[in-house]
């Protein structure tokens, strides 16, 4: 059976082939001679022929890759590049001089510092100047001769000195904001003025009296002479010998003055406050239509009363108003109707407040005397004096004047000032007397002053209070724990 499936595969093969020959006839008479079986029934001459057409083809084929793949190699490698030799000529320039800078001459001034007691003419001397160089530099200073009048120790002058020992210029302060330049080196003298830059920068100081004002100032880094100016605010209310008490503060807003960004001085107190024995006073500077300036408390009334407190600079009160003393000298019991200020001879004795001179002479037991009539109800007595000042019978004197020195004419035991403060001829206590209030700001201008210089200065003033305050109770609570 198996032999019958061969047959019939065999068959069905012949069947194919016999089909395919039909229909290719023309391609196997075409090609039927070629053939590659050494067993076939073909002449061996056609075999070879064709075996050495197919080897001659592949020759050809080697040679010509041998010859094209190396001219294509050649073709795509880059040409090189001869360098290209450079041959440099000299080329005539035309010739330039460079120009001569000349650095400009540095002027040697000399800058000398006026000292204590120094005149112009000693300082001019000093530099090997003549007086006629000095009357010289003033007739050429114009309008700045009365700086030259009116030197000041720590003054400036700055000096330009010849090489024969001439004077080719000088420089000085006209004033705060303006220097005034002399250059005498020309044909005719020649004054320039050069402006300066002045600023005035705020400051703050805070300090608690624990011995005294001073030691507590300066703990706040106020100097003495802002000191002075502080207590010169609030002389009129606190006596600031007899009234300071342990726990008194004070808090202080002022300028300083810078020139040219350089620190210069000290200015003034734009704000102040003061507390003694828990009355609290302010000041606060404001400047008035009429363009001075003042300071005044918060309800607008200047700080300057009618009446200063205490017309001296005292060391210490001597003897107090009393309805009964006994005298030193007559050893008497008698009323004491004044305050008698010890001070050294000499000390000057101020005018208590605006008035007219009614009396100026000898006075029984209060030897050199001076009466001032203020008002029609007001008058002040000072006695004891060493000598007076220049003011006469009727001359009227403002607050502040100097009026006479301390001395201790009468009947004293040492040199001091009584002084009496008397109202329709009755002598009241001058520490105890109510005084005049003065008028306050009225209008526009307490408006104005509100806005511009309580309103402000007021909440700095509270501000640094206020944190002095945590500060201490802070303190306090730490100190506790």
């Amino acid at each position: 059976m198996a032999e019958g499936k061969l047959d019939a595969r065999a068959a069905r093969k012949q069947a194919i082939r016999r089909k395919a020959q039909r229909r290719h006839s023309h391609f196997y008479q075409h090609c039927s001679h070629w053939s590659f079986n050494r067993q076939s029934e073909g002449t061996p001459i056609h075999w070879y022929r064709e075996r050495w057409m197919l080897a001659a083809t592949a020759l050809l084929i080697t040679l010509l890759s041998g010859f094209l793949i190396p001219a294509w190699a050649t073709a795509m490698k880059p040409t090189a590049i001869e360098p290209v030799e450079h041959t440099l000529l000299p080329l005539a320039l035309p010739k330039i001089e460079a120009p001569t800078l000349k650095a400009p001459a540095v002027e040697d001034w000399r800058v000398v510092q006026v000292r204590p007691g120094q005149t112009l003419s000693d300082i001019f001397q000093s530099q090997g100047l003549s007086l006629t160089d000095l009357q010289h530099v003033v007739d050429s200073a114009g309008d700045a001769k009365s700086a030259l009048h009116h030197i000041q120790p720590g003054q400036e002058f700055d000096f330009l000195i010849g090489r024969n020992g001439g004077l080719e210029g000088i420089r000085f302060d006209k004033d705060e904001a303006t220097r005034a330049v002399i250059r005498l080196d020309g044909a005719t003298p020649a004054e320039t003025i050069v402006a300066r830059t002045v600023e005035a920068r705020e400051q703050v100081a805070h300090g608690v009296i624990d011995d005294s004002l001073f030691a507590a100032a300066a703990k706040a880094g106020l100097s003495n002479a802002m000191v002075i100016k502080l207590a010169d605010l609030f002389k009129y209310d606190v006596d600031f010998v007899q009234d300071l008490r342990v726990g008194d503060s004070f808090t202080v807003v002022y300028d300083t003055v810078y020139r040219d960004g350089a620190y210069l001085h000290e200015g003034d107190i734009v704000a102040a406050e003061f507390v003694n024995q828990g009355h609290r006073y302010t000041a606060y500077r404001f400047k008035r239509a009429d363009g001075s300036i003042g300071w005044f408390s918060e309800d607008g009334r200047p700080i300057q009363k009618s009446f200063l407190r205490i017309p001296v600079d005292f060391t210490r009160i001597s003897s107090p108003f009393s309805a009964a003393r006994m005298h030193p000298i007559l050893g008497l019991m008698r009323a004491h109707k004044g305050v008698d200020y010890a001070a050294p001879t000499g000390t000057p004795i101020h005018a208590a407040g605006d008035g007219v001179i009614k009396f100026r002479g000898w006075m029984n037991g209060y030897g050199n005397f001076v009466i001032i009539q203020h008002d029609s109800h007001i008058s002040t007595a000072y006695g004891h004096m060493s000598r007076f000042a220049t003011e006469h019978i009727g001359q009227h004197v403002h607050q502040g004047d100097i009026i006479g020195f301390v001395g201790m004419t009468g009947l004293a035991t040492g040199p001091h000032l009584h002084y009496e403060f008397r109202v329709d001829n009755v002598q009241r206590n001058p520490q105890t007397v109510t005084l005049p209030k003065p008028e306050p700001l009225a209008g526009a201008q307490m408006a104005m002053f509100q806005s511009n210089a309580v309103k402000p200065q007021l909440a700095r003033l509270m501000e640094i209070d206020n944190n002095y305050k945590l500060a201490r109770a802070d303190s306090t609570k730490r100190s506790d724990d």
